[in-house]
């Protein structure tokens, strides 16, 4: 057939209207928001089972994403239903009534019922029991399972943050099914459900379609583990990473934030950042040489050199932006004359030689080195000992087999600690005991705040720890990615509610 002038003119305006639809739907595919989403974490956990370890990467994945525990703190660090729709507490404070979402599942399928409260709640505190935060289950007496929508709580005494540790990582449901293999092979009920884990370089989760809650509008996540600051900084460049959060390349900060690309935030975490002390090893059972130490170190030069100013200081084990704080940041002031007096005292005038043990985070490794330095000054000549986050937690944390070591303690609320015989601090104090018990028996809010002012002052007068700082939250993200917590009340990475625009 010729091919005319007007059929010509026709092919051109065929091809023309080809080409635009194509750029349209071209158009309309990039205008469709990502539901993809790569975090990136300095550290890698070392299982994926937050009911069976203390390392808090292990809920910055999990948490909220994969598991759900019957309440949940939000990014507000309120408490919301999670696995429990509603609750109640009787008005003696000893029973708690929990109603359960009627069509939760666990990811293998199974139905996520009563059974498997009691039997996460009995697992947690039996005497064989590895979950890091086994305190917090103690105070149960009974549980008991009417129907299999409702679980019945019963305390042996009260507890005023009984459903506080409930909406814990630590208090996360399982199933008995899959209870043993959750450390590689996590089944939880949440809105993500586990896809695989490569070692050494990223956990991904995927959307979980038979979630009976609020679906995400993300598809897939990626945790990546990036150790290296530098590294860290290049993939946000690169686009590697879509956010990093607790990033602690602070000294980079300014460079992300004057460019259009990538959005900073900086919130409140729950970390409170110490020097821990071995105190039952001396010199350091000796409150005097505690004393010093805390004399000898300048918070405010801590913090510009560590955290480049992105910091609180603080005088106890307590957030500033929590409901009964107290200010005891002038306790100690920055003053080596009197550090070497104490020394001095304490039979040490030329001061003592010692180790301080720093895991892999920059702000231990980077701070660890300005302490040893202020310390130094008054005669306390510090060996730094670097040491990667297992071997820390093996022989520092659950050994106690150290003198100093430096790091941030993230569980909200963790003063209790200090109550605990057999903390890796060993610390013992029969008056700090008392104020605890009490404030285990008190509802009244005011009287509760009132008793952690008194426990923030015994824990400052003993200077049992060195309290340097609260750890900020410094996320780095893309600039349109909506949803990620600002601040951090809880250990997670919750992305239930990440978006792009």
């Amino acid at each position: 057939m010729p091919i005319t002038p007007q059929r010509l003119a026709l092919t051109a305006a065929t091809a023309t209207a080809v080409f635009a639809a194509l750029a349209l739907t071209a158009g309309s595919g990039r205008a469709q928001p990502r539901t993809d989403l790569v975090v990136g974490m300095q550290l890698e956990p070392p299982h994926l089972d937050p009911t069976a370890g203390a390392a808090g990467a292990i809920k910055e994945v999990t948490y909220a994403n994969l598991f759900e525990p019957l309440l949940r703190v939000d990014g507000d660090g309120r408490l919301v239903p999670g696995l429990a729709e509603r609750w109640s507490v009787s008005e003696d404070g000893l029973t708690y009534r929990f109603s359960l979402r009627p069509h939760a599942k666990f990811h293998d399928g199974t139905t996520a019922d009563s059974a498997d409260v009691k039997f996460t709640l009995d697992r947690a505190r039996a005497a064989d029991s590895v979950n890091a935060q086994k305190a917090y289950f103690a105070p149960i007496a009974t549980v008991e399972t009417p129907d299999p929508q409702t679980v019945v709580v019963t305390l042996s005494r009260p507890d005023g943050l009984f459903l506080f540790h409930m909406a814990s990582g630590d208090a996360v449901i399982v199933a008995p099914e899959s209870a043993a293999t959750n450390k590689q092979k996590p089944v939880g009920t949440g809105p993500f459900r586990f896809e695989r884990w490569v070692a050494g370089d990223r956990v991904v989760l995927a959307r979980n379609p038979d979630y009976d809650g609020p679906a995400p509008r993300i598809d897939r996540v990626s945790f990546r583990f990036i150790s290296d600051p530098a590294a860290q900084v290049a993939a946000l460049k690169a686009g590697d990473v879509d956010a990093f959060t607790l990033f602690s390349t602070y000294e980079a900060l300014p460079e992300f934030r004057n460019d259009p690309a990538f959005a900073v935030t900086v919130g409140t975490t729950e970390g409170e950042t110490i020097l821990s002390t071995n105190n039952a090893r001396k010199p350091f059972d000796d409150v005097r040489v505690r004393r010093a130490m805390a004399h000898a170190i300048d918070r405010g030069t801590l913090i510009e050199g560590v955290l480049y100013g992105n910091g609180v200081a603080i005088g106890s084990h307590f957030p500033p932006h929590r409901q009964g704080y107290v200010d005891l940041t002038g306790m100690y002031p920055y003053d080596p004359a009197k550090a070497r007096a104490l020394l001095a005292e304490a039979g040490y005038p030329n001061g003592f030689d010692t180790t301080l043990a720093l895991p892999p985070p920059p702000y231990a490794r980077r701070g660890g080195e300005l302490v040893a330095a202020m310390l130094a000054e008054v005669g306390i000549r510090a060996r730094i000992e670097p040491m990667e986050w297992a071997a820390w937690l093996e022989k520092v944390f659950k050994g106690k087999d150290y003198d100093l070591t430096m790091i941030a303690h993230t569980e909200p609320l963790d003063i209790d600690i200090y109550a605990r015989p057999d903390y890796y601090f060993n610390y013992r104090s029969a008056r700090f005991t008392a104020l605890n018990d009490e404030l285990n028996r008190t509802q009244d809010q005011a009287r509760r705040d009132a008793l952690y002012g008194e426990e923030q002052r015994v824990l400052a007068e003993d200077a049992v720890n060195g309290f340097l700082f609260m750890l900020p939250s410094v996320t780095v993200q893309k600039a349109g990615l909506t949803g990620l917590w600002v601040n951090r009340p809880v250990q997670a990475n919750d992305v239930t509610a990440a978006a792009w625009k």
